[in-house]
């Protein structure tokens, strides 16, 4: 029997990847669990393996081509026999008993395609299946508009969705026939596209879908969220342009994967979180002699202490005295909703764009364990293997442009959080130190905060305990 594999929802509602390389191709023989490809969400390389074990027919995309969750990625004939009936799901798309799958069988005589959806959205839940659970099998589905599609029972009638029902009995409708005439449908387009579009204050029925039968897609929304600004000098687009042949001299560069989901989430930052940034330039002399010391104690080889590294100790210890930056602004509830723990996101710039991972539970760590956490998520996201968990669940972050030689900026907050924190370069200057001008060691942070959160009080407090640790590191002792 010939399966489809479905590209499944690898996190957070993510609805596409790009197929970033094939690890098998068509007459393969592929074993459960081996890796088939290497794809790219919006927010990482993932690597998928196969939910079962055959030989490849087919693969339904090339590399560097995106596909939409929910469509076929690949065929494998798996030499089981036709597919039960029983195994499909019901109109209301409920599973079938166990029992039932295991007695009930189809007459056909030719094999079916089906498709193998993934249970959940973790990372590694479409692997091997429980052998003593009921399996999954849906129609095979060229993309998740199908989800939008009544569902086809048994007996052949199809089954209204809740937008095309008919009226109840008994109510007269305009031609005096006894029911009224069907509700207009609302905009077509996933429930996380719905959601993005509250957030970004776009009404569905004025944007154009462009995706599959009029699917309204986050990029039409974002376009159309982007456009809104603009309103009073130009009309809002809603449809994508169509880019004529490059002009003498122009390089085109395709909007996608990571760099794509850092756009969106910036524009959606910068129009829904008022910014206001705070900048502190201190005499950071105390916290470099610190890292020299420890470089050369040699009970902390092969451990990187970076100025990055202090700067993060320094940041918990301050969100536990300020724990009004270490929250985030729920407008469905009205409520602000203030972490439990630090998940300090650390902004990571990468080929494929930039960043930002996190440590969970960063305030449990001591500063050495800060400092291997922060360097092993550096490796990873440089080489391109940051797992989606790891860029999910961030509460506050820090983006080090001291590495670039810049030495302040006005960075745009993580969507989510309430705070982001740049530090910028180390420089040797004349600073006035116990009354007279020496040399020393200086640096400027930038605090962005969400003023919806975070009043200009509580944000200069958190910013001069952070610049006061650095100042002198031996004053962390004294901070509650």
């Amino acid at each position: 029997m010939i399966r489809d594999f479905a590209l499944p929802d690898l996190g957070e509602g993510l609805t596409e990847s790009e197929i970033v390389a094939w690890r098998v191709a068509v007459g393969d023989r592929v074993e459960l669990n081996q890796i088939i490809a290497d794809v790219e969400t919006a927010k990482a390389v993932v690597e998928l393996p196969s939910p079962f074990t055959g030989v490849v027919t087919a693969l339904h995309a090339a590399e560097g081509e995106t596909i939409d969750v929910g469509a076929p990625l690949f065929s494998c004939e798996t030499g089981d026999g036709p597919v039960s009936v029983a195994d499909e799901p019901d109109a209301a798309g409920r599973e079938p008993a166990a029992a039932a799958a295991a007695t009930t069988a189809t007459s056909s005589s030719e094999a079916t395609p089906v498709t193998d959806a993934a249970p959940g959205p973790n990372l590694v839940g479409y692997g091997a299946r429980d052998e003593g659970g009921p399996k999954r099998r849906t129609r095979r589905s060229a993309s998740l508009v199908d989800e939008l599609v009544p569902s086809i029972p048994a007996g052949g009638e199809v089954a209204p969705s809740p937008e095309t029902a008919p009226a109840p009995a008994g109510v007269p409708s305009a031609d005096g026939h006894g029911t009224r005439e069907r509700p207009a449908e609302r905009p077509r387009s996933t429930p996380p596209v719905r959601k993005l579009a509250r957030d970004l204050g776009v009404d569905l029925e004025a944007v154009t879908g462009t995706g599959e039968r009029g699917l309204i897609t986050r990029d039409d929304v974002e376009l159309a969220a982007s456009a809104q600004p603009l309103a009073a000098a130009e009309p809002t687009v809603t449809t994508r342009r169509v880019a004529g042949p490059p002009a003498a001299g122009e390089t085109r560069i395709p909007i996608k994967g990571v760099r794509k989901h850092t756009a969106a989430a910036m524009v959606r930052s910068a129009f829904t979180a008022p910014h206001v940034t705070e900048f502190l330039t201190i005499d950071v002399t105390g916290t470099m002699e610190l890292l020299r010391g420890i470089r050369d104690d040699r009970a902390f080889a092969g451990h990187k202490v970076t100025p990055l590294a202090v700067v993060a100790k320094a940041l918990c210890i301050a969100a536990r005295r300020t724990p009004e930056v270490n929250a985030r602004w729920d407008d469905d509830a009205q409520e602000i909703v203030q972490f439990g723990g630090v998940n300090l996101g650390i902004a990571a710039a990468t080929e494929r764009g930039l960043v930002v991972p996190n440590v969970k539970g960063a305030e449990r760590l001591t500063l050495i364990e800060l400092a291997d956490a922060i360097t092993a998520l550096a490796e990873t996201a440089r080489a391109g293997r940051t797992t989606p968990a790891d860029l999910s669940g961030g509460t506050i972050s820090i983006t080090n442009i001291g590495v670039f030689g810049i030495d302040a900026g006005t960075p745009i907050l993580n969507p989510g959080e309430a705070a982001i924190l740049a530090m910028g370069a180390v420089r040797r200057q004349p600073w006035e130190h116990r009354g007279e001008i020496a040399l020393r060691e200086i640096m400027t942070l930038s605090l962005s905060f969400d003023h919806r959160l975070v009043d200009g009080a509580q944000g200069s407090r958190f910013l001069a305990d952070i610049g006061a640790i650095l100042r002198e590191p031996g004053v962390a002792l004294t901070m509650a």
